[in-house]
């Protein structure tokens, strides 16, 4: 709208009480506004109606991500959930609708905090931190115990309606069930096992997650390294030393074992079948000298005279041979001049 500014200045000199080229006043402006209003009735509540569609138009249509779920609630009553995509609810204080992330993989860190991930991660670590890590172990050890669970949401009503700060209810589940896990072994255990005790945690956590209808699935839960607080990691070396060298000399003397008692019971084993060879050589020869002497009785008790001489003869020539040199004199022989040459034979040997 246009200022009428020819009577502005007939205004002006005449005698207004502004000088010239003074801009007008503020009564000016409100009478100037006031008139636009009475020449367009219409044309505020037409505005104001615009504005209405818009804010209700607004806040009916929203869009779901394609990780996501809308859970959507009239007057503060859970109704349904949407799917990912362009829906349509009813406008603001009707109807409320609340994202969820459902495919997204979320994390709490127990015992540090991650400050920047990287190549090179650096963590944060402090008083906090380090309690909620310090365990009691099963044979009254105190372990350093960091871990990480990363999980899911699988039922958005769940994790919005059934449990009250649902992120406080996990970090506590967690670390009573790792304490819990920690607590049935020995510190050697909880130090070389810890594939072994993140898959008891997940199935215990997992279990209790369900009974208090969290509408979170546990995917993975990893183990930090495991360690002793600082003051006494030299003592907690010592003993590793001692185990270590315990372990060393109990497989040397296994080794030891190994080869002596082996060779032992291979040398009994030879003694053992060697004796059974000649007890068994022996008793066959008995029956065989017992069966020859049977044999050779029955042809005696039938020829007694010519299986004597027989024998004698046996004798004779068994014995004969080993005697060297042998003198046979007749009994009947009374000179004994044939007999000062017999201790010489052919070729001057005796």
């Amino acid at each position: 709208m246009a200022w009428d500014w020819d009577k502005l200045q007939k205004q002006q000199k005449g005698g207004s009480g502004r000088g010239a080229g003074q801009p007008p006043g503020i009564d000016d402006i409100l009478e100037k506004i006031k008139g636009a209003k009475g020449k367009l009735p219409g044309s505020t509540w037409l505005i104001v109606l615009v504005i209405i569609i818009i804010f209700f138009g607004a806040s009916s249509f929203y869009t779901v991500g394609v990780d996501e779920v809308g859970v959507v609630q009239r007057f503060g009553k859970y109704t349904r959930t949407t799917q990912p995509g362009l829906n349509f609810k009813l406008p603001r204080g009707i109807e409320k609708v609340t994202k969820v992330k459902v495919r997204y993989v979320f994390k709490e860190e127990f015992g540090f905090r991650t400050l920047q991930a990287g190549v090179k991660t650096r963590y944060a670590s402090g008083t906090a931190y380090l309690n909620e890590s310090l365990m009691l172990t099963g044979d009254l050890n105190v372990a350093l115990v960091p871990w990480i669970v990363q999980y899911r949401i699988i039922d958005p009503y769940k994790y919005l309606f059934k449990v009250d700060n649902v992120r406080s209810t996990l970090r506590d589940l967690s670390e009573s069930t790792m304490r819990l896990v920690v607590g049935d072994r020995s510190i050697n255990e909880v130090i070389s096992k810890r594939k072994e005790i993140a898959d008891a945690t997940k199935q215990q956590l997992q279990k209790e997650l369900d009974e208090a209808e969290t509408g979170i699935k546990v995917t993975t839960i990893e183990m930090k390294k495991t360690n002793v607080p600082e003051p006494v990691q030299p003592s907690f070396n010592e003993v590793n030393q001692a185990t270590q060298e315990k372990e060393r000399m109990i497989y040397q003397a296994r080794e030891a074992y190994n080869k002596i008692i082996p060779a032992a019971r291979g040398n009994a084993e030879k003694t053992i079948k060697s004796s059974e060879g000649y007890a068994l050589e022996r008793v066959n020869q008995a029956k065989g000298d017992a069966a020859r002497f049977l044999s050779l009785y029955e042809e005696y008790s039938k020829a007694q005279d010519v299986t004597r001489r027989r024998l004698y003869l046996e004798a004779m020539k068994e014995v004969f041979p080993q005697m060297g040199e042998k003198y046979i004199v007749d009994a009947d022989q009374k000179n004994l001049l044939p007999l000062l040459n017999l201790g010489k034979s052919e070729g001057g040997k005796k």
